[in-house]
């Protein structure tokens, strides 16, 4: 089994909802558990600032799927929420982003493990440092040592509705 470190994000409908029933999803997959999952966090967007605010989580997942695999997997979780990718960094209804795929190192067309530019995301670093606070990121800093360092980027504890 491969520990696996995901961003989750929405900022479209019920924000909270989503990132919930995609994780629903997540634990159903073949050989798949969801074993821990953060507070939710509310970031404004980056890159594509006319939008609504995002609430977004990390989650520890314990899978025997490849990283491929898994991917097509969340791929196929984010279509049927309902995920429309027609502006970068647009609005969405649902966005996972694999982080971490245990040891994998690995750059592809369409997957780099690890995610290239998780140290460069507050809302990516403060749900992961709540559920993985002794992780070494690649750099070898831990997930809250990496968000030191962003203190340009606003990241909030969303509560609980």
């Amino acid at each position: 089994m491969a520990g696996v470190f995901l961003s989750l994000g929405s900022n479209l409908g019920d924000r909270r909802l989503n990132i919930q029933r995609a994780l629903e999803q997540i634990a159903a997959l073949p050989d798949t558990s969801v074993e821990r999952v953060s507070s939710m966090y509310e970031t404004e967007p980056m890159g594509y600032a006319d939008q609504p605010d995002f609430l977004n989580a990390a989650a520890m997942i314990e899978t025997k799927l490849g990283p491929d695999e898994f991917l097509d997997h969340l791929l196929g979780v984010e279509l049927a929420m309902g995920r429309v990718r027609d502006i970068r960094w647009g609005p969405r209804v649902i966005d996972l982003d694999i982080l971490l795929f245990g040891d994998v190192e690995m750059d592809s067309p369409g997957l780099t493990i690890p995610h290239p530019r998780m140290a460069e995301r507050a809302f990516v670093l403060a749900p992961l440092s709540e559920i993985a606070p002794d992780l070494a990121l690649p750099d070898g800093r831990s997930p809250s040592e990496a968000l030191a360092a962003l203190a340009n980027q606003r990241v909030r504890r969303a509560d609980e509705e």
